[in-house]
């Protein structure tokens, strides 16, 4: 981890197009302001960390509908067994 100090206004870039900014420091909190293309998500860590669970679980989801479909199809294709009182 690199570790940096700033001062308000003072500024951290992160490759060639993400500029960090430190908009105001007060009471133990410190105020970011960030400069991003629009294509790069910007998150908070915790909401961050909740978007990859709902992924994992929609993910997780998927995967059963495939199941519970290839099922459905599988049985769709077995060949009907003649039941006795066909005849």
């Amino acid at each position: 981890m690199l570790v940096l100090t700033r001062k308000v206004n003072e500024s951290i870039m992160i490759g060639d197009n993400v500029e960090i900014v430190v908009v105001d420091i007060r009471h133990g909190q410190v105020k970011l302001g960030i400069k991003a293309p629009r294509s790069i998500a910007v998150h908070r860590s915790e909401i961050y960390e909740e978007i990859q669970r709902e992924n994992i679980l929609a993910a997780q989801s998927r995967l059963d509908q495939m199941d519970e479909l290839q099922k459905l199809i599988q049985g769709g294709l077995k060949k009907p067994q003649p039941s006795k009182t066909d005849k």
